[in-house]
């Protein structure tokens, strides 16, 4: 039987550690790309250093690294990391333009090369870069996913398994909205074995937690100095690919195109979907309570605001 086809654009931090996690998983045959230049053997020596644990892990995923776009044609799944990294004092917002120019050369090439292939964009800001990876590629919103809210959801659950001091694996959490400081926590929607969040935790604190996991990529961004998260978000686009590669149909949050659901009018927020082979196979609705649908409609105009910077600039 064959085995998919995962290609990564962008060998750094992210997309290397996302190589890492997706070969340990054996979740199909990996081509780590990033561009040519100074630093052009910088993919192909991290595909050779992870081919070399397979014996020690046991798998036998085929690694290659490269930079021709060309060793990527038919892939099954197309993971986007590249653009310029956040540093400290950035916001995900000063990365706009450079990084809709990146995605904007990114996916005209994955259009020509993988036209079938379901495409998990990760870079930053993400609402933005997912709608130009849709814009730019023309494949149906439901094959063009942002990887934001399975992220968003694991920096959150980690924090209340910390507050509470239970095992990670007790709690269900969900978040939508934008990627960032607008994020929506739905505490109708987050439980502990099952107990509603807000009978274990009081409502400040519950909010202190709620700011910390906003703002949990840049308190990592301050403390490394000189770089960006890369284990969790590279986790958080491993579960994805394995629910698109194995069709688990996962319900988990990502930045999906909404057009008349919640609402949104054709954009690209976080939202509950059921992720498959074919990507997004169904958008899952709620029903929000009257401040959590204030606060989500917030993080969609916040989000709105940023797609329509990004028209002006490419």
């Amino acid at each position: 039987m064959r085995r998919a086809k995962i290609s990564i654009v962008g060998a750094g931090n992210v997309g290397a550690t996302t190589a890492h996690w997706c070969a340990a998983a054996e979740l199909g045959d990996i081509v780590l790309l990033d561009i040519p230049g100074e630093m052009a053997d910088m993919p192909r020596g991290k595909a050779l250093d992870l081919m070399q644990s397979s014996p020690i892990f046991g798998f036998d995923s085929t690694v290659i690294g490269t930079n021709d776009y060309a060793d990527t044609a038919g892939s099954d799944v197309v993971v986007v990391t590249a653009g310029i990294p956040r540093k400290p004092g950035m916001s995900r917002d000063d990365l706009l333009a450079t990084n809709a120019k990146i995605m904007t050369m990114v996916c005209e090439q994955v259009k020509a090369t993988s036209p079938d292939a379901v495409v998990i964009v990760v870079s930053n800001p993400l609402d933005a870069m997912v709608q130009r990876a849709m814009q730019v590629t023309g494949f149906p919103p439901s094959r063009v996913i942002g990887q934001a809210g399975v992220l968003d959801t694991a920096r959150y659950r980690t924090f209340l398994a910390m507050e509470l001091g239970v095992s990670v694996e007790d709690i269900c959490a969900l978040l939508m909205g934008g990627h960032g400081d607008t994020m929506v926590p739905l505490p109708s929607c987050t439980t502990v074995g099952g107990i509603p969040v807000t009978q274990l935790i009081d409502e400040k604190r519950l909010e202190e937690i709620v700011d910390r996991t906003r703002k949990g990529g840049a308190e990592i961004v301050g403390l490394l100095k000189t770089g960006s998260a890369y284990y969790a978000p590279a986790g958080a686009t491993a579960q994805m690919v394995e629910a698109i590669i194995r069709d688990k149909k996962r319900l988990i949050p990502c930045a999906a195109y909404c057009d008349k659901e919640y609402n949104v009018g054709g954009y690209y927020v976080g939202v509950p979907v059921i992720l498959g082979t074919n990507g997004v196979e169904k958008i899952v609705e709620l029903k929000l309570t009257e401040t959590e649908t204030a606060a989500f409609q917030h993080s969609v105009d916040a989000v709105k605001e940023l797609v329509s910077v990004m028209a002006g600039l490419v």
